[in-house]
């Protein structure tokens, strides 16, 4: 079964100028979390932005896709602290989300930094947010056994 979830967002005005909300409508989890322009492209000034949330989701992603590789290998984690730092640019003449980078420390009782390594390496090419923006995206994971 598809799993559905969903958001809305609201702008008001210019795209320099103007202002908006977004949240998260499939679970209520956040609302009217505000975004602009200036949020994406300088300082966020305490609002969001698409590429925030986009370094969210792949966060969250690769630390589940990591978690179960790790498990079938026989070494679940105790803990991994993933951040997520997705790069917004003007890219000839356009602005585009260029990368996002992970990085993963991890406690895995049991697991070497090279079988580490290969099992961050695997979670990066098969979490689904990574396939959703592999492509168009350059990714890329450093990842350190605690």
């Amino acid at each position: 079964m598809a799993a559905i979830r969903t958001a809305h967002a609201t702008w008001s005005g210019s795209l320099i100028e103007g202002s908006g909300v977004v949240s998260a409508t499939s679970s209520n989890s956040f609302s009217e979390l505000p975004v602009s322009w200036a949020a994406r492209t300088e300082q966020s000034g305490g609002k969001t932005s698409p590429e925030e949330l986009v370094a969210s989701a792949h966060a969250a992603c690769f630390s589940m896709a990591l978690s179960a590789g790790l498990g079938k290998g026989g070494n679940p984690p105790t803990k991994l602290e993933v951040d997520a730092t997705v790069i917004f640019d003007n890219v000839d003449g356009g602005w585009k989300v260029a990368s996002s980078a992970l990085k993963v420390v991890g406690q895995v009782p049991g697991l070497d930094a090279a079988g580490f390594a290969a099992a961050a390496e695997a979670a990066k090419d098969g979490c689904p947010i990574s396939s959703a923006l592999k492509g168009n995206v350059e990714l890329s994971v450093e990842a350190t056994l605690e």
